[in-house]
């Protein structure tokens, strides 16, 4: 039995379930403030859905309606990855080579034109920066773009993260900073006594604390059934680009797929959004639909090899935004950020630690409870 609990404010012991970009970086700024913090995975650390991400930061091209809240969450996450990227980078020795270059929203057809109209619209509602390009004004930023590409949004303001390097980079910071890293380690269930979670039950035996941190992503319901969050299965594949002559030098968004170029010479393309659980296969139409659309938007993909394929698991809530909320006495979650668990990191890490530290919840959060399913119910 936990005894003498650390009072909130105070720096106590934490064990985090979970070892993604969100579980690590949580026990990374705990692990700063003077937590007693124990990471535990299931297999290897960052190799889950952080792993298979693209690790966009578009908190402008992918403005939605009706997600106010989220996107003023996005916003401030955007906002907060430079000096994040900075100390991260510092604290680790590994660059996780942000690059805050924009993005380009194409259209090819008529109807696809129209949509981007709608987009621009809901751009100026919100306040995002976009501009609208024609076809040829396109071209010039991106030479390899098809002819049939007849206009384009660019949101200077977005960007992308490697987000292999970032998972990476928060792994060697957490345990700079102290933290116990525990890998290839099933947990079994949340540890309860007296009405408080205080802890983990894994194939290792118990792992108790003040307060647990449930950051397992699409994972997250089997540990708390409660939780309304479920796996997104995505496929995605990579290129092989000649780094002196890149195809494209900007993220590209089509009306069903995105384009990643990154530095080392992959060219990203995803990802298909599909509601089958938990199964890990590649399939032909996944990859065909892939290839097709990036195909039409770059031409000249055509003659470049295909070097790797994957499978992710977004964790998708019912409203497609996180849960980050104390929602028993002594257990935070930190999961259901869907597509947008890279972008959120450093924000999402800041305020669950005050959260977790304090039991003070930024204004920010209001959105973010488990309450707001229950209130949408009723």
């Amino acid at each position: 039995m936990v005894q003498n609990r650390s009072p909130k404010g105070q720096a106590g012991s934490v064990v985090i379930a979970g070892a993604g970009a969100i579980g690590l970086a949580v026990g990374w700024r705990l692990a700063q403030r003077g937590a007693r913090v124990t990471v535990i995975e299931r297999g290897e650390a960052g190799r889950g859905a952080s792993w298979a991400a693209a690790g966009m930061l578009a908190a402008g091209i992918e403005t939605e309606p009706g997600e106010d809240a989220l996107f003023h969450l996005n916003r401030r996450a955007q906002a907060d990855w430079p000096d994040f990227a900075r100390e991260l980078r510092q604290a680790s020795g590994i660059d996780p080579r942000l690059r805050l270059d924009g993005t380009l929203s194409i259209a090819l057809t008529r109807d696809e034109v129209e949509r981007l109209r709608a987009a621009k619209a809901l751009h100026a509602r919100f306040g995002v920066a976009s501009e609208w390009l024609t076809g040829d004004a396109a071209r010039e930023l991106e030479p390899s773009l098809s002819p049939r590409v007849a206009a384009a949004l660019r949101v200077a303001e977005d960007g992308q993260v490697d987000n292999r390097l970032l998972t990476q980079a928060l792994r060697a910071a957490f345990l700079a900073a102290g933290g116990m890293l525990e890998e290839n380690t099933e947990i079994h269930a949340l540890a309860r006594e007296g009405g408080l979670v205080v802890g983990l039950e894994t194939a290792h035996g118990p792992r108790r604390a003040d307060r647990t941190v449930l950051a397992t992503g699409a994972w997250s319901a089997a540990l708390l059934p409660s939780l309304p969050i479920r796996p997104v299965k995505g496929q995605m594949l990579a290129l092989g680009m000649d780094v002196s002559r890149p195809l494209l030098r900007h993220v590209v968004w089509t009306q069903k797929a995105y384009l990643v170029p990154r530095d080392d010479g992959r060219l990203l393309i995803g990802a298909t959004v599909e509601e089958a659980g938990f199964d890990d296969r590649m399939t032909a139409g996944g990859l065909l639909g892939l290839l097709e659309s990036a195909w039409r938007a770059l031409p000249t993909i055509e003659d470049a090899p295909i070097v790797e394929t994957w499978v992710g698991h977004r964790p998708g809530s019912r409203d497609d935004a996180p849960i980050l909320d104390e929602v028993e006495p002594g257990l935070v979650v930190a999961a259901g950020h869907h597509r947008n668990g890279i972008l959120l990191t450093p924000t999402t890490a800041e305020l669950v630690a005050e959260l977790v530290l304090n039991g003070r919840a930024d204004p920010l959060l209001a959105g973010f409870t488990l309450a707001r399913f229950s209130s949408k119910a009723a």
